[in-house]
């Protein structure tokens, strides 16, 4: 077995999530394909330098695009996402720099998560993580946009009573009150503009760096660390398909 590929039990753990093929032409080798997508999101080497073992990269690639599109890459991610205890989330964002092969879309086109921060062209990785590290959620903006943007469509459907951690970069009554409202607990040290502070217990508010640590293995994969596709519909399955592989290693580590 080659070094990005799956393994037997994660293999056991995804296979069910995959798409049935009822009728028709047999698809090709599920598991061969899904270890030629990660071999590539991995080493971050363009489609056309696969190599052999995982049979035509057309294969893999019209497969990636195919399932990115039907929004099936998203179905995986969530289904494995929903065994969260979600009784702690901690919300955070990452910007990535966006290759130039990225951004060579056409001008006035749809929006596709690629905008102009500091650091040049960039992307930013919204995500929640759980207590053990672990996405539950995966949003995209343009880079040069506010956190406090992607809080609604992250925070959705909270549970009651949960906790929320995040950085000052979230303290604004908006955000406090859609927590609030949603009954659970926001964690979230005050601006030095507030005149009254609000105090945060510091045992829950370290754990905030479960959300930085879960970045760093994000990144571990090359083809989200940087962004080469053009499309954001490609990038965010690229993103989802890393989370999903971060879970199948704790499931395989936990059993």
């Amino acid at each position: 077995m080659a070094r990005f590929d799956l393994s037997e039990r994660e293999w056991t753990v995804i296979s069910p999530l995959l798409p049935n093929k009822p009728r028709g032409v047999a698809r090709k080798d599920d598991r061969r394909v899904l270890n030629g997508i990660f071999y590539t999101l991995r080493t971050g080497s363009p489609w056309r330098d696969l190599p052999d073992r995982y049979g035509p990269y057309t294969t893999c690639y019209n497969r990636f695009n195919r399932w990115a599109k039907a929004g099936v890459w998203l179905k995986v991610f969530e289904a494995l996402a929903q065994h969260s205890p979600q009784s702690l989330q901690l919300i955070d964002s990452s910007i990535i720099r966006a290759h130039q092969h990225a951004a060579g879309g056409k001008k006035g086109g749809p929006d596709h998560a690629i905008g102009l921060s500091r650091g040049g062209l960039s992307t930013k990785i919204h995500a929640v993580v759980d207590r053990d590290g672990l996405p539950i959620r995966i949003a995209l903006t343009a880079g040069q946009t506010h956190d406090q943007t992607a809080v609604p469509a992250l925070l959705s459907d909270l549970p009651p009573g949960c906790d929320v951690v995040a950085d000052r970069g979230y303290d604004s009554n908006a955000v406090l009150d859609f927590i609030h409202q949603a009954g659970a607990r926001a964690h979230i040290p005050s601006l030095s503009r507030r005149l009254v502070r609000r105090t945060v217990d510091p045992a829950i508010h370290r754990q905030r760096n479960l959300v930085e640590r879960f970045f760093n293995r994000l990144k571990h994969f090359r083809r989200v660390a940087t962004r080469f596709d053009k499309l954001a519909r490609n990038y965010l399955a690229a993103v989802l398909l890393a989370s999903t592989r971060l879970w199948l290693r704790t499931y395989e580590s936990t059993t």
